[in-house]
């Protein structure tokens, strides 16, 4: 009998490691592709093996990058946008977390319920709004105007994220500061804010990968292509039929993962601690 258990243990142990390994090609044999497509010779996808790196290796895809098209500016673009998203979120929702968290004033809960109610809803369903409110506001094709779009995204949700965050840290440190003589200004920046470290990177980070990658928003409020961020200006690569150029998306795609990836793994701790802390309740 018990040998009779050992080998219905075995045999299922080989089709759970069997399915794990086919699991894992699928979902892996996708990157490896396009990474081999960034080295191999030609422009169209047409003409590459499924093979990765059976077509040959070369470099010419990323000299083409940073020689005959606005890489580098595209890649400018994006990295001032996520910069200035970054840090107007950072402290438009952490302001706002701090006043729902330790004030008391008429229509706070009204206000809570409506920007959960803003959040349930996808980005996609005021597009014809946002872009007529930033076309008369005058920052259509403005880096400016985009970032406007993504704070105003970002404050909803992560007002609610920083407001949990903040109701675990106790009352009584802030009346002790008050006692020493703080005003609110003071409690925020050197009490509460220093204890909510770990929320606060989170939300950094969180908002500054945000626009790095994002298409339908540039689209959007972005024309010229001395405005293009780096999904934009990747996107024209395989979006025009006389540029069919997937290899140099490939390669473009290809550069903006190395960092992108690398930093996900260096914040990886803080996210997690980040993201556990808000979900912690008095």
């Amino acid at each position: 009998m018990q040998k009779k258990v050992g080998k219905t243990n075995y045999a299922l142990l080989t089709v759970v490691i069997i399915f794990l390994i086919l699991v894992t090609i699928f979902v892996l044999y996708p990157i490896v592709f396009v990474i081999s497509a960034a080295f191999a010779p030609g422009d169209t996808s047409a003409g590459l093996s499924i093979i990765p790196f059976a077509d040959g290796i070369t470099f010419e895809h990323f000299a083409y990058l940073f020689n005959e098209t606005d890489f580098v500016l595209w890649f400018q673009n994006t990295l001032i946008l996520a910069i200035a998203t970054c840090i107007i979120s950072v402290i438009v929702c952490s302001l706002s977390a701090y006043v729902f968290s330790r004030f008391r004033f008429a229509f706070k809960k009204s206000m809570l319920m409506a920007l959960l109610i803003l959040q349930i809803f996808p980005s996609f369903v005021g597009m014809i709004a946002i872009y007529v409110i930033i076309n008369r506001m005058g920052a259509y094709n403005e880096l400016w105007g985009l970032v406007l779009v993504y704070v105003a995204g970002n404050v909803p949700y992560n007002t609610w994220l920083v407001k949990s965050y903040l109701d675990t840290i106790p009352k009584s440190l802030d009346e002790a500061a008050r006692i020493d003589g703080a005003n609110h200004f003071t409690i925020f920046a050197k009490v509460v804010m220093p204890i909510a470290r770990p929320i606060i990177i989170f939300l950094s980070i969180t908002t500054f990968t945000g626009p790095w990658m994002d298409w339908i928003f540039p689209k959007l409020v972005l024309g010229d292509n001395e405005k293009y961020t780096l999904a934009m200006g990747l996107f024209t690569f395989i979006s025009d039929n006389k540029r069919n150029r997937f290899t140099t998306f490939a390669a473009g795609a290809l550069l903006v993962a190395i960092p992108f990836v690398f930093f996900f793994v260096v914040t990886q701790k803080a996210q997690t601690e980040g993201l556990g802390a808000a979900a912690v309740k008095e």
